[in-house]
Formats: structure tokens, C-alpha cells, sequence
């Protein structure tokens, strides 16, 4: 019994460490967003040349996932990921330090690479803890990502109020965010491979499965990266809205979905995932339905709120399931990432095109049909919810695949 409680509290443990994990990754992003503008200005580029350099980050980002299985296979998860969180957190020096367009290229490869494969391997390991508690964690994890993401924001945005250099910034962001995430490794469970496993490929297409869970998934981050790269704008060109109530439009609907993600779980426990993504993609649709037919700015926003609501906790949702599809969870969790990030990457770029074939209105009705695609896909998700292990003592056991 006593071997039991404390697998138990190691896994607890585990679990903690990993929210760790994900709020310093969110950090990372948060503190490197606030901070473009100088970036821009250092390596002294316009606006194309900033956004061909960004599109580097999803670029480094798919090239890079399908390895993280192997490193994990390697060298087991609690080493890969202390690893890997550390190159992810250096990473953050690299862009302000690029003085002109092609440095900036390949400093965003390295950044983008390093976080996809962090990203891979931390949501794997928030699988695992969720499998051994027979309950859904995975929402509450990218709500921690969520929040830390609000406070590196909220950091980066006092830097830049202080006219601080973003060299001098990063520096002291990634020491204290690479100390944190190295000790909340510690703590992190340690699944090692067994002896005769065979290592996963260097790179592999997605299996079936993760593709068409990244289906669910793709419909989600397109909807949430037009929301965040598009909706100051909609207030501000469709109706109208001074710059400062557009961007609280965009604050508020990263507070939603941290909000919604934080406290998804209970949802997910209460409902089970298919049920709840096809609310939530009711939620998407309505609030997409608002945002075009708007005629004044409080109902935009409304939409918008509506929209982070229902789309918070489907990439989640999209990860565990992945992670329960095959004997390699990470590597259907890297087939399910690549999908989400090519989405994160097409949506800002595609809107803006047809946008300005049409108008943005035009626009939101096509992020308004794939919300309504979350409804009719849902049931991809149902095989996770089906073969979640239940909680019971002898699920608290750390796995340790040697054995």
C-alpha cells in the first residue's frame, strides 16, 4: 500500500512539474511577441520582409517535430525534455541579436525548430499523467501555457514601455525561465524505452490516425489564428472602433480561451471529449455568426469571446487523443502538431488574400464554417474517450516501458 501512495504522489508530482513546464514554454512566446517591433527595427526590415522572416518559425517548427520521438526514445523523456526546454528557452537571445533579414531567417528556424520539438515531447508527457489519473488534464496544461504566456507578455510589455534593450531583456527572460524549467523537469515522469523497442523513424508521414485528428485540430487554430491576427483589425476597418477598444478585443479573447482552458477539464471529466468539442464548435460557429453580421462593436467582441470559448480546449483534446491513437504517442502527437502549425501558419496569410479580393467579412464567413466543421469531426475524438484507462491503485503506477 505504501509503494502505491507513493507512485500516486509521484505521479501528482508529475503532474505539477509538467504545468511548470508548459507555462515557461508559453513564457517564452509571450515575452519574444511584445518585443517584435524592436526586432523588426534591429534588423531593420519592412513589414513583407518581417512576415516572410516569421514564417521561418512554422517552417523550423514542422521540420523539426517528427525527431522529437527519437530523442525521447533516446534518451527517455525526463532527459529530452530538460533538454529540450533549455534549447527552447536559449533560443529566445537568437532573434534580437539577428542584425538583418537572413540571420533574422535562420535565427526563427532554430527558435520555431526548438519549440515544436519542446512542444512535442511536453505534450506526450502531459498524456502519460493523464492516462495513470483516468482523468482529462490536458486542458488545464495548455491553460498553464496560456497563462504563462500572459505573464511573459506582461513582462516583455513593461520592457518595451521602458524603452528597454530587447537584447538585455531576453538575457535576463531566458535565465530565469531556463532555471525554472530545469527544475520543474525534475519532477517530470521519466519513461524510458524498452530494450527491444525499436526507435521511431528519423522523420515518417503522420499515421492515419493523427491525421484525422489533426483534422478537428487544423479547423481550431485556423479559427484561433485569425482571431488573434485579425480581429483589432475588424474593429478597427469593418466598424469603425478606435485602436485601443480593437486591441482590448484581442486581449479578451486570449483571456477567454486561457480562462476556458483552465477550467476545460471539469467540462471534458463531465461530458467527454466528443461532446464537448461538438459544443464548443457550436459556441465557435455562433460567435463567427456575430462577428459577421455585426453592425456595432460590442457584438464583434461578443463574437469573438464566443469564439475563443468554444475553440479553448480542441488542440488539447486533439494531443491526448493523439497520444492514446498508437503504441508511439509522440509521434502522433508530432503528426497532430505539424497539422496545427501549418493551420496557425496558412490562416493569417489566407484571410488576408481574401480579404482583399472581397472584404473581411468574407473572411470570418470562411473561419465560420470551419468552427462548424469542429461539430461534424468531433467523432474522431471518441476513441480516446473510449480507451482512457479508469483511476484505480494500480494506475498510479510510473510507467517505465524497459520492464
Amino acid at each position: 500500500m505504501s509503494d502505491v501512495v507513493h507512485a500516486s504522489a509521484e505521479v501528482r508530482r508529475a503532474r505539477y512539474a509538467v504545468a511548470a513546464v508548459f507555462a515557461v514554454h508559453g513564457a517564452v512566446t509571450g515575452s519574444f511577441a511584445t518585443r517584435v517591433p524592436w526586432i523588426q527595427d534591429h534588423a531593420s526590415v519592412g513589414a513583407g520582409q518581417l512576415g516572410f522572416a516569421l514564417a521561418f518559425t512554422a517552417f523550423g517548427a514542422s521540420c523539426a517535430m517528427p525527431l522529437a520521438a527519437r530523442v525521447s526514445h533516446r534518451f527517455g523523456s525526463r532527459a529530452a525534455l530538460r533538454g529540450l526546454i533549455v534549447l527552447w528557452t536559449l533560443s529566445l537571445v537568437l532573434p534580437a541579436l539577428a542584425p538583418n533579414l537572413y540571420t533574422l531567417c535562420l535565427a526563427m528556424f532554430v527558435y520555431g525548430a526548438s519549440a515544436g520539438m519542446a512542444d512535442v515531447v511536453m505534450n506526450a508527457l502531459g498524456v502519460e499523467v493523464e492516462n495513470l489519473l483516468g482523468k482529462s488534464i490536458m486542458s488545464g496544461l495548455h491553460g498553464m501555457w496560456s497563462a504563462g504566456a500572459l505573464l511573459g507578455s506582461a513582462g516583455g510589455t513593461l520592457a518595451a514601455h521602458l524603452d528597454a534593450d530587447a537584447r538585455v531583456h531576453f538575457a535576463l527572460a531566458t535565465a530565469c525561465l531556463t532555471v525554472l524549467g530545469v527544475l520543474a523537469c525534475r519532477w517530470v515522469l521519466d519513461v524510458q524505452a524498452g530494450a527491444d523497442e525499436e526507435p521511431p523513424p528519423r522523420f515518417a508521414l503522420p499515421p492515419k490516425s493523427a491525421l484525422l485528428i489533426g483534422t478537428v485540430g487544423f479547423c481550431a487554430v485556423f479559427a484561433e489564428g485569425a482571431s488573434l491576427d485579425w480581429s483589432a483589425v475588424y474593429l478597427k476597418d469593418r466598424l469603425d472602433s478606435s485602436a485601443g477598444l480593437a486591441a482590448a478585443c484581442t486581449t479578451g479573447f486570449m483571456l477567454t480561451m486561457a480562462v476556458a482552458r483552465i477550467v476545460g477539464d471539469a467540462v471534458v471529466n463531465r461530458f467527454g471529449s466528443v461532446r464537448t468539442v461538438r459544443l464548443g464548435g457550436v459556441l465557435a460557429a455562433g460567435g463567427g455568426l456575430l462577428i459577421v453580421v455585426a453592425d456595432h462593436p460590442a457584438v464583434a467582441m461578443t463574437g469573438f469571446a464566443l469564439m475563443g470559448l468554444g475553440i479553448a480546449v480542441v488542440v488539447p483534446l486533439c494531443f491526448a487523443a493523439a497520444g492514446r491513437s498508437g503504441p508511439n504517442p509522440s509521434q502522433a502527437i508530432a503528426g497532430v502538431a505539424t497539422i496545427t502549425y501549418t493551420s496557425g501558419l496558412i490562416a493569417p496569410s489566407l484571410l488576408g488574400g481574401v480579404a482583399q479580393a472581397t472584404n473581411l467579412t468574407v473572411s470570418f464567413v470562411l473561419v465560420t464554417v470551419l468552427a462548424g466543421g469542429l461539430v461534424a469531426f468531433a467523432g474522431v475524438l471518441r476513441a480516446g474517450d473510449r480507451d482512457r484507462p479508469k483511476l484505480s491503485p494500480t494506475a498510479a503506477a510510473v510507467p517505465d516501458r524497459r520492464s
